[in-house]
């Protein structure tokens, strides 16, 4: 089933103006709306980094269908995941069908300035968040749930206000083990746009299938969620410029994973030209073209297209996007 989402862009704007753009996605007939869980922002100058839970129930409040999740939340430093089965249990008992764990394993920026640790290495980090996900599904199916993890103890805990049905569990990856991990086990699987055509082609969905047949799933069984980076504008040139904020994106994983300082990043981003930091995007006035750049991720099963839009005016963006390309999109791909 073909979805339309947008991307609250948590690091750029107010909470209460967020909420607004939130309230506006449905209102314009978009089916979804995610929100990075980050303790700090990309960037110290202009940067926000909302509380995703809190703005996810405020949200939630104000909204009647739409659907409502994290891209992505880390439940393993910051969060323990009984917290995060705690937290979601609430949401899915409030707005039931509505809400989406995304999840993933983490980046210093977030995790590190907020509880001292260590950051550790790749390898640990997915062990945590393997673990993680069977204690929270754990605390979600069973009461008086004592667990002796590697890295997680409870004592007899029980989550009393949670939905009747587990809240769907989305799993972010941009290597191969998290990938053929969110076939096993994922509700969903999200990765985001604008990098080499050979990751999606011969890495992360090749991984994705490969783990679906390893537990006999069918391929419809996990809803397939990229994040679509998209500077809309009739102004070609003002769409470029707009991604400047977003320097970061364009950034190598290896620079962004090991920083864990907002003014660093900041520093690192502010050093790329404006092509540079355009390069993550589809920067274009024309509706047809996002549709040919969307063609691609279609052909390999992305089903849920979830669209981040640099600019400072996202009202702007919403209501010509909802006019413009959406119907272009669902008439294409629907």
């Amino acid at each position: 089933m073909l979805r339309i989402g947008y991307k609250a862009s948590a690091e750029q704007f107010l909470p209460r103006d967020l909420m607004d753009f939130a309230v506006l996605a449905e209102d314009v007939g978009l089916d979804s709306v995610f929100i990075s869980d980050h303790f700090q922002p990309w960037r110290h100058t202009g940067g926000h980094a909302p509380h995703a839970l809190v703005w996810l129930g405020a949200v939630g409040a104000r909204t009647e269908r739409i659907a409502l999740g994290t891209s992505v939340l880390t439940p393993t430093f910051r969060h323990h995941p009984s917290m995060v089965a705690q937290s979601f249990g609430t949401l899915g008992s409030m707005f039931p069908g509505r809400i989406i764990l995304g999840i993933g394993t983490g980046e210093g920026l977030n995790e590190v300035p907020a509880t001292g640790c260590e950051w550790p290495e790749r390898k640990e980090r997915f062990s945590r968040l393997r673990e993680a996900v069977r204690l929270i599904r754990q605390l979600w199916s069973e009461e008086r749930v004592t667990f002796d993890g590697e890295f997680y103890k409870t004592e007899s805990a029980t989550i009393y206000d949670r939905p009747d049905e587990p809240v769907p569990i989305y799993v972010a990856a941009a290597g191969p083990m998290i990938a053929k991990y969110a076939g096993r086990f994922g509700d969903g699987f999200i990765c985001t746009s604008g990098k080499a055509p050979s990751l999606y082609k011969d890495t992360l969905i090749p991984n994705l299938e490969e783990g679906l047949n390893e537990k006999g799933r069918a391929s419809s069984e996990v809803d397939r969620m990229i994040e679509v980076k998209l500077s809309f504008d009739k102004d070609v040139a003002r769409a470029k410029e707009d991604t400047r904020f977003w320097g970061a994106l364009a950034l190598t994983p290896d620079q962004k994973m090991s920083v864990e300082d907002p003014l660093e990043m900041e520093k690192l981003a502010d050093s790329l030209s404006s092509d540079q930091t355009a390069s993550r995007w589809i920067v274009t006035g024309d509706p047809e073209e996002v549709v040919e750049k969307l063609k691609p991720y279609a052909e390999l099963g992305f089903n849920h297209f979830v669209f981040h839009a640099p600019g400072p005016d996202q009202h702007r963006f919403l209501t010509q996007f909802a006019e413009e390309v959406a119907p272009r999109i669902r008439s294409t791909f629907g």
